[in-house]
Formats: C-alpha cells, sequence, structure tokens
C-alpha cells in the first residue's frame, strides 16, 4: 500500500481538530523515542530498544495513530505481527483501549503470530498452499518424536555404508558389545538431535532438501579432510540431507505438516502475482515485534506483504521492533540475532533507525550493572577475535516528569549485592535469610529466583518449601508446571515399555524417564538398552550388574509385575505414583486416565490405551491441571517466583535473586556427551548448525570444516549465554542480588555432588567494578574483603579452569 510522505502535522490538520487534539495527547504520553515510532510515515524502520524501554506502548501508540491517520479500516488494515498468543493478545488490547479513546471503531488493524498469519494466508487459498488443511494434523516433532525416529530408520536401511562409518568412528576393535552400544547411541540419540537440529535450522532458512544436498557437496569440496579421514569418515550435511528428505517424504505420505510448512505455504501463496497483490492491497503495513526471533524465512513473508503492488521495487513499509541483546534462543531454535542487527545497520545508513535506550523499570545501579557486563562481554570478544555479542547499545535513565509511574525507582539497600557464598547449599541460606527480612519489611515484596535450569529450581523449590508455613512467604517453582505438561508423555512411554520390554528403544526410554524424575541412579544407559533380556533377567554366567544398574532392573521388574496384577486403566495411576508426582501431576495423571478411557470407548485393554495415549500425546492438546491461581501468577506480591532465565523474559520483579553463576554455566563451553565421544570431540548437530548458519551468514563458498564448526558452535552458544545472563539482570527493579558459590555440582542431577568451581567470568568483573556491593554470607558489606573473595573465588583449587574462555 502506497504512503504519501506528507508530515504529521499536515495529516492532523486534514483531520477533524477534536481527532487532531487526541492524536497529539496519545503522541505526547509517549517518550521521545516512541514518539518518533509514531511519525513513521512509510518504508522501513528499525527500533532497537533496551529492556523495560516500554516497546509495546511505543507500537500501540503507533499503531492507533497510524489506524486514525490514515482511515484505516477491514479492507486495508495494519498487520502486527509478534511472537507468542499472549504478546498478541497484550498489545490487541492496548490499541483496542486507545482506539476507543479516540472514539474509533476497531477495524483498521489485525494481530497475529507470525504462524498465526502464515495459517490465514495459506487457509485461505488451499489451492495454491500445497497443504490439505482438511486431512493434515500439525506436529511439533522434537528429537524423541516417533516421527524422527521412523526417519533415522529409513536412513539407517537406505544408507548403510555411511552409518557404518558412524558406527566405525574414532576406536573402534569390532567388539560386538561395543559395537550394539554405539548403535544405540547413533539410533536414539546422535541421528534424532541430528535430524531435528538440521530440520527446523534448514527448513525455517528456506533450504530444502536438494538444497541441502548441494551444500554438502560444497562443503565436501572445501573440506575434503572431514570426508576422507579415516577415522571421521563422513559428511555430516550429506548425512542430514538424507535425514531431512526422508523426513518430508514421511510428512506426506501420513499427512502431517510441521509449523515451517506454513510459512511454506504462505510463501507459495504469495508467489502468484493476482494473490500476492490482493494480500498486498489489503495490507497497510507490517509491524513486528520481537523482530530478533524472526528466521529469514518470516522475515521474507512479512517484507512481502509489506510491498506496494503498484512499486514492488520500493521499500517495504515494513516497522521491526526488537532487542538483538535479548535474543537468547538461537541455540536450540533457528532464529539467529544477526539478521535483526544486519536490518537494524541497513536502516542505520539510512537514517531509518530508532534507538529506545531510556527504560524506567530497574534502578539506576541495576542499570550501571547491566551496562557494565554489556561492555566487558563485547570488549573480551574482541580481544578474542569474535564478532560481539551485544549491539553496543546502554540503558539509559527516563528523565523527570516521565509517564511511567515510579519510574527508576529507589533501590531497595544499595540495590546490587554480589555474593561468593562456600558451597550451593549456603547459598540457598543466603536466599532464605535475604527472602525473609525483605518480606518482613514489605510482605507485599515481589520476588524471583532466576534459575538456568529446572533442575536448580526444583533444588531451590525443596530447600525453600517451609518458608510458606513459618513465616508467610509463598515459593511457587514455574517448573512444576511444566511438569505436568510431561504427564502424558512420560506415562505412554512407560505403558510401552510394559507391553514390549524386550524392545531396546523402550527400555532406554523407560529408563531414560526413571533417571529424569530422578528415581534411579545415573549411568550409562545405552550400555543396558541393547541386551534387555540380559538386563531384566541376568543369568549365573552373566557379569555381576552394580548397585545403580540392580536399582533400575527393580523399578523396570516392578513396571512388569504391575502389568500381571493391574487393570489396564488402573495401570496409569500405578505409573503416577511410581513416578512420585506431585498432587497437581497426580490430578493431570487422573485427568489423562479419563480422557484414555473415553478415547479408547468401550474396548479397554493395554493396547487401546496405548494408542489413545499416542493420540493425545501426538496432537500436543493434553494440558495438565494447575492447582495455583492461574492470573498473574509469576509476579504476585507477597510471592517468590522460582522460574528459569528464559521464561522470565517480558516479566520483571522488585526483588530478582541471581544464584548459582559459576563459569561452566555461563559461560559454559560446548559439551560432548560421553556416550558419543566415539565420533569425535564434537556433536553432528551442533556442527550441522554452524556449518548452515556460516553458509547463510557468508555465502555458499564459506563452509568451515569439522573444527572450524566446533569452535563457532562455542561461540554460538557463549553468546547466548551472556545474552541470558542481561536478560536475567534486567528483570529486577528495586535489587538485583547475584551469587557464585565456590562450591557446586557438576551436575545438578545430583547437587549434592559439590566440587570448587570458578565463578562467572562476567561475575567476577563485577565484583571488581562495584566493590561496595560485595557482601559477607551474612548479607553484609565487605569492601575490605572484596580482594581476598575474588582471589579465593577465581582461583578455587582444583576448578575446572578449561570451561573459561573468557
Amino acid at each position: 500500500m502506497s504512503i504519501s510522505p506528507s508530515s504529521a502535522p499536515t495529516v492532523f490538520e486534514r483531520s477533524s481538530a477534536k481527532l487532531a487534539a487526541d492524536l497529539v495527547a496519545i503522541r505526547d504520553r509517549l517518550r521521545s523515542g516512541q514518539q518518533h515510532l509514531a511519525d513513521w510515515q512509510g518504508g522501513e524502520l528499525a527500533v532497537s530498544a533496551v529492556p523495560g524501554a516500554g516497546k509495546s506502548t511505543g507500537m500501540a501508540g503507533a499503531a492507533a495513530i497510524a489506524i486514525a491517520k490514515h482511515r484505516l479500516n477491514l479492507r486495508c488494515q495494519l498487520v502486527l505481527v509478534t511472537f507468542t498468543r499472549s504478546a498478541a493478545a497484550n498489545l490487541k488490547t492496548r490499541i483496542r483501549q486507545l482506539l476507543r479513546e479516540l472514539k474509533l471503531p476497531a477495524n483498521g488493524f489485525s494481530v497475529h503470530t507470525l504462524h498465526g498469519l502464515a495459517l490465514a494466508i495459506a487457509h485461505r487459498h488451499p489451492e495454491l498452499s500445497g497443504l490439505n488443511f482438511e486431512d493434515s494434523a500439525l506436529i511439533t516433532p522434537a528429537r524423541n518424536h516417533r516421527l524422527m525416529r521412523d526417519c533415522v530408520d529409513q536412513w539407517i536401511a537406505d544408507f548403510p555404508k555411511p552409518y557404518e562409518a558412524l558406527i566405525q568412528g574414532r576406536g573402534f576393535d569390532g567388539e560386538e558389545t561395543e559395537r550394539l552400544r554405539r548403535r544405540a547411541v547413533l539410533r536414539t540419540e546422535v541421528l534424532p538431535d541430528l535430524a531435528n537440529t538440521v530440520i527446523h535450522e534448514a527448513k525455517s532458512s528456506g533450504i530444502l532438501p536438494e538444497a541441502l544436498r548441494s551444500l554438502a557437496a560444497t562443503a565436501c569440496l572445501a573440506n575434503p579432510s572431514d570426508a576422507s579421514d579415516s577415522d571421521l569418515g563422513y559428511n555430516v550435511l550429506e548425512i542430514a540431507a538424507g535425514l531431512y528428505e526422508r523426513y518430508q517424504t514421511l510428512l506426506s505420505q501420513r499427512g502431517l505438516m510441521d509449523y515451517d510448512d506454513m510459512i511454506l505455504a504462505a510463501l507459495r501463496v504469495l508467489a502468484e502475482p493476482a494473490t500476492r497483490a490482493l494480500w498486498q492491497r489489503q495490507t497497510f503495513a507490517v509491524f513486528e515485534d520481537e523482530a530478533q526471533d524472526s528466521t529469514p524465512l518470516q522475515t521474507r513473508l512479512l517484507e512481502i506483504l509489506g510491498q506496494d503492488p503498484d512499486h514492488p521495487e520500493a521499500p517495504p513499509n515494513l516497522v521491526r521492533v526488537g532487542d538483538p541483546n535479548q535474543a537468547i534462543n538461537s541455540t536450540f531454535t533457528p532464529a539467529d540475532p544477526i539478521f535483526f542487527r544486519q536490518f537494524c545497520d541497513r536502516c542505520q545508513a539510512q537514517n531509518r533507525l530508532i534507538t529506545l535506550d531510556r527504560a524506567g523499570r530497574s534502578s539506576p545501579v541495576i542499570l550501571d550493572a547491566a551496562n557494565f557486563v554489556l561492555d566487558w562481554v563485547n570488549r573480551n570478544a574482541y580481544l578474542q577475535g569474535r564478532r560481539a555479542p551485544f549491539r553496543s547499545q546502554h540503558i539509559q535513565p527516563v528523565p523527570q516528569g516521565d509517564p511511567q509511574p515510579n519510574a527508576n525507582p529507589s533501590p531497595l539497600g544499595a540495590g546490587l549485592e554480589l555474593c561468593f557464598p562456600e558451597t550451593t547449599f549456603a547459598t540457598v541460606e543466603c536466599i532464605r535469610a535475604k527472602a525473609i527480612a525483605l518480606f518482613a519489611q514489605d510482605p507485599q515484596t515481589q520476588a524471583a529466583i532466576l534459575v538456568r535450569e529446572n533442575k536448580q529450581g526444583r533444588f531451590l523449590a525443596q530447600r525453600l518449601e517451609d518458608l510458606e508455613t513459618e513465616h508467610g512467604i509463598v515459593v511457587y517453582e514455574v517448573g512444576g508446571r511444566d511438569r505436568r505438561s510431561n504427564v502424558p508423555n512420560e506415562i505412554l512411554t512407560l505403558l510401552q515399555f510394559i507391553q514390549r520390554p524386550h524392545s531396546p528403544d523402550n527400555l532406554k526410554a523407560a529408563l531414560t524417564t526413571l533417571l529424569r524424575r530422578q528415581l534411579i541412579p545415573s549411568q550409562d544407559l545405552n550400555a543396558l538398552a541393547p541386551a534387555p533380556e540380559q538386563f531384566l533377567y541376568p543369568g549365573p554366567l552373566d557379569p555381576a550388574q552394580s548397585r545403580p544398574v540392580r536399582e533400575a532392573r527393580r523399578y523396570c521388574n516392578g513396571l512388569l509385575q504391575a502389568r500381571l496384577a493391574l487393570p489396564p486403566l488402573q495401570l496409569l495411576s500405578f505409573l503416577a505414583l511410581t513416578l512420585n508426582y506431585d498432587p497437581a501431576e497426580l490430578a493431570s495423571a487422573d485427568k489423562l486416565a479419563e480422557q484414555a478411557a473415553r478415547r479408547a470407548g468401550g474396548e479397554i485393554s493395554l493396547q487401546t490405551i496405548i494408542a489413545a495415549l499416542s493420540e493425545i500425546v501426538s496432537s500436543e492438546k493434553f494440558e495438565g491441571i494447575d492447582l495455583e491461581n492461574a492470573e498473574s501468577r509469576y509476579t504476585q506480591p507477597g510471592q517468590i517466583t522460582i522460574i528459569t532465565m528464559h521464561k522470565a523474559k517480558g516479566l520483571d520483579w522488585d526483588v530478582v535473586f541471581l544464584p548459582f553463576l559459576q563459569a561452566q554455566t555461563i559461560p559454559g563451553h560446548t559439551w560432548v556427551p560421553p556416550q558419543s565421544k566415539f565420533l569425535g570431540e564434537f556433536t553432528l548437530s551442533e556442527v550441522a548448525r554452524a556449518q548452515i548458519r556460516t553458509h547463510l551468514h557468508q555465502g555458499p563458498d564459506t563452509i568451515p570444516d569439522l573444527n572450524q564448526a566446533w569452535a563457532e558452535a562455542g561461540a554460538l552458544k557463549q553468546a547466548e549465554e551472556f545474552r541470558l545472563l542481561y536478560v536475567a539482570m534486567t528483570r529486577a527493579k528495586r535489587l538485583l542480588w547475584m551469587a557464585a558459590a565456590r562450591q557446586a555440582p557438576f551436575s545438578w542431577n545430583k547437587p549434592e555432588g559439590i566440587d570448587p568451581k570458578l565463578p562467572c567470568p562476567a561475575f567476577t568483573a563485577l565484583a571488581q567494578r562495584f566493590p561496595q556491593a560485595v557482601i559477607n554470607t551474612l548479607g553484609e558489606s565487605t569492601t575490605t574483603g572484596l580482594e581476598l573473595n575474588i582471589r579465593d573465588a577465581v582461583a578455587a583449587p582444583n576448578a575446572d579452569e578449561d570451561t573459561l574462555d573468557f
């Protein structure tokens, strides 16, 4: 849709006097950077917004003003796109409120998620989309999805020589037990992981199987040693292309589609000139939120919609809003912040970049700490010749008179507290003491403990559960709700084992579930899975089983005995108790049993129950029962929320605790599971991801070899971990409490097994920059002991120094 280049005042003058005054009033309520967004007149515009800058407020205000100024309606709408359904609902509510204030109808805009928009386009033109929506089911295939396992099995059958090369790997002496173990690792871990990673990476970037195979041939020519080395006789992208081809074939044969298929289908629809012009005339412009999380394919879809059909050579009417410094999904999704950074750089060169760098969320000392970490990480990345993980963009406090209530609030105490407890257990006691003091001072305090993984959250929740009974402080563990959504898959996994206990796949899946629930000791499951009978019923001539193996066998035999003693439907309740479910998980298991019985009809048998559960799991429509108040459950006053750093994005609290800041976690390092080291000192999935991204960033002639790709994968991971730390720090409004224990677990599967660990290097630098913020375990400032604290933490005896790259 063409937009006239008239200035804002001229358009206001053409409106009624009352409407013009109301539009000016809305604009005046915005901050300076948000006002620049509201003054947008067409073309491309990049908006780089710091945490807490109010980008949703700015987008809603700019949208309402554009709708009013250009008299948008059902025939020509402003299209807004965001990342999640909840964000879409929030943005829609904000715009409707402003339009109600302007006394305008709310039909001049639409808000979608990216996939929702693609589905609307593809569904409206089924003859062009290539998808059959009547008979197709939407899936989100993970590594352990049946579809992924089947494509792996087909690839193994079709390519025995490359598969044998993988089995040979390194140091293979031909021993049959080791062969069986390697086969189990490849079939159930390595190849499904490679398929899952590459399919998402390639498909979301518009790389189809044949193009990936061509890329694999280019990689082979560029790096012949990767495919000819006697120890590593395989081409990772060639293997990945074969898996990808079989995945696509199975999707078609089974009437399935994934989320990337919806984007591709929408692009096929818009490839037809008349249909493309139809959609472009109905789209006034596109505003995109969370642009740092978009894939190249998704961006292409928005660019097409934003183009003027009468002037296709002109830049699209596309406003992209995001923060590349809050890109925290790129190591497990195809999103990559480099694309939005490139868009910002291109717009900056054309003087079409707006920086929203004023934020009123946090106390100034917290902003100073976050800005310091950003600068420190970028400086050290530069010194090592790497791309800077952050866009150089400081958070500035808002000026006096800012419309945000209580902007840049006064700190609680010093506002920043840095602690070096002796152990992770001592860290919990420090948090307990601090929380009791804070809630005694103000019972309505909002607080959160942000953790890197859910196992840390469970560790904290178990040790802080008495806070509610003894001090009236509610502790809400978000990970507990996430576990309830895993109930159907866990129950199905154990039932499949009970039905076919001699299947190596079923045995390994059941053992993995028991291990994940921390019911059996950690051990190499790949050594047990290839020989189920020997594991379940060892004979007198078999080697003696270790204590961990005997404990695992006891659980498995108990499951098999239950099949003989209980009716099929009662097995579900028994399995829920066996898995040590909490009350909410037990309620979810009861709900699951009711659904399974309803789907099975009158024929209740183990086979029909498994079929019903398989249908529930594959449809992904089961929601566990939440016994907690769902409304604003994460940020309720008088509550400590335990939540992962990833889930905390977009939220904020008065007080944020960041414990367990060890270098092995942030920035961490690329890790090769011990069971797959026979392939080399790398993982196939991360090598393939790095090779594909290098191809996308630098062109087809620049594909790194195995070692270079593995190094690049490590750099990508560390950059994202530092961005994750930055996101976590900027969740705090009045107090940011951070800690790195001198002794911590190597694995949170065994939190009691602590050893000396190095602190996160950025945390150490932060303590040196803010010595007045360093406290002892009693919560007292210990500036005089700062040098000793840091020296002891950094030079911890036997600490794993190889985890530090910065």
